[in-house]
């Protein structure tokens, strides 16, 4: 089963509206991610519920479990329900989740509905790539999927500074509530503008006729699949490993809290930059050379971080940090969109996205080890270092070309892959 956007519908949607509905859609992803962390004080000075760090740090991880899911199950239902109707599901879902989860009576609630509100935050990112990558144009893929994602580093800036400017003013549950705006703001917005990208008529004479899980675990495909899911492990390990122990790394390095926090802003501030200059590069050269070469920037500037340079030069490592690290997980993102054809798209990017965020459990988990072991930061610093090589490594050794169909999609529904020969040829290298 096929889903695409007809080329009457491309020409007709404003591609830039899409981008930036989507981008609106991941700053709540991104919101909900650093909020949490932020209300922790609260939460533990919250006498009715008396919780215990390891009470909260369960509490946390619930919706990051819930996130692995929704990625793993949105990609199929994406594929075969089309990108509009998932990303408007997921996007109601989480935003009534957050509402929800402001008005959590008990602490066992509150988890449930933290995990639920994870499947919605998880789902999102992968349909939102697959749409955005659908409606642009083949140049320019790479560089609006990765301006489209840069609103998951804005979402965690907002974060911080609502829980520094409201916390004490409407505490951890008005902080909460502030993310069903989604329901008021992007939800309608989505409703008006993103297109429809209903699934096509099946061919009837093809030898295809097979679901998209089917066509990825077929010859070169799963190679790449499985490649794929190892790459954004190691960039979802570096983005949540790196943005959880910063601060404290940075405090064990004798800086004090603010000077720690500003190192955290510039490694946000780094991804973004590179998020957005790396895939533009893409778009030129192919992710195929780009996405390895950023990771080796990720390597060579936690290495530089692990020898505690002087501040100046810290914190031009942080910057290239951010750059190799929550940069190129948005790199690798569009690597995948761009790599699948159309009809298994949002299955790969469910399926490694939904991997990936086994890493995103498992970067603050290791972190935490080794920074209570009494190690050090070199021995952090140089884990994330392995992880960095490991991500490279991955994306170096990706099948060169995306796994065809043997039979081509049927003539009175053309899919978006007829119109990939740019990007197509970049990914080959």
């Amino acid at each position: 089963m096929t889903t695409s956007v007809p080329d009457d519908t491309r020409r007709k949607t404003n591609r830039y509206l899409v981008v930036f509905i989507c981008f609106a859609a991941i700053v709540f992803d991104g919101y909900d991610l650093i909020i949490y962390g932020s209300t922790v004080p609260s939460l533990l000075a919250y006498k009715e519920w008396a919780l215990t760090p390891a009470e909260v740090g369960a509490l946390g991880s619930y919706a990051l479990l819930g996130m692995m899911f929704g990625a793993l199950a949105s990609g199929p239902l994406t594929d075969r329900f089309g990108r509009r109707k998932m990303l408007l599901g997921c996007l109601i879902l989480y935003s009534t989740m957050m509402l929800l989860a402001a008005a959590a009576p008990n602490p066992p609630t509150l988890g449930v509905i933290r995990f639920i509100a994870g499947l919605g935050f998880g789902g999102v990112a992968p349909v939102a790539i697959a749409l955005v990558v659908e409606v642009a144009r083949p140049h320019e893929r790479q560089r609006l999927n990765a301006i489209m994602l840069a609103g998951l580093p804005v979402g965690g800036v907002l974060a911080a500074l609502a829980a520094l400017t409201f916390l004490d003013d409407v505490g951890f549950r008005g902080l909460w509530a502030f993310g069903g705006v989604a329901l008021v703001t992007v939800v309608p917005l989505a409703w008006r503008y993103i297109p429809e990208t209903a699934p096509a008529a099946r061919d009837k004479t093809s030898k295809t006729d097979e679901s998209p899980m089917r066509q990825l675990t077929n010859g070169r495909a799963i190679t790449a699949l499985v490649l794929f899911a190892v790459a954004n492990f190691a960039g979802f390990l570096l983005v949540f490993g790196l943005n959880t122990w910063l601060p404290q790394l940075m405090r064990a390095a004798n800086y004090d809290l603010t000077s720690a926090l500003a190192f955290q802003v510039l490694l946000n501030l780094g991804a973004v930059v590179g998020g957005v200059s790396g895939s533009a590069l893409a778009d030129r050269i192919g992710a195929r050379r780009v996405a390895p070469a950023t990771f080796l920037v990720a390597t060579i500037a936690i290495a530089v971080m692990a020898s505690a340079p002087p501040a100046g030069v810290m914190a031009v490592a942080t910057l290239a940090a951010g750059l190799g690290s929550i940069g190129t997980q948005m790199i690798v993102f569009g690597y995948v969109a761009t790599y699948f054809e159309t009809s298994v798209r949002g299955t790969a990017l469910g399926v490694t996205t939904g991997i990936g965020r086994l890493g995103a459990v498992t970067g603050p988990a290791i972190g935490g080890i080794l920074l209570s072991s009494g190690l050090g930061n070199a021995w952090v610093f140089g884990f994330f270092c392995a992880i960095a090589i490991l991500g490279g490594v991955a994306c170096v050794i990706v099948p060169a070309g995306p796994p065809r169909r043997s039979n081509p999609p049927s003539p009175h529904m053309r899919s978006t892959t007829e119109t990939e020969p740019a990007t197509r040829q970049g990914e080959r290298g």
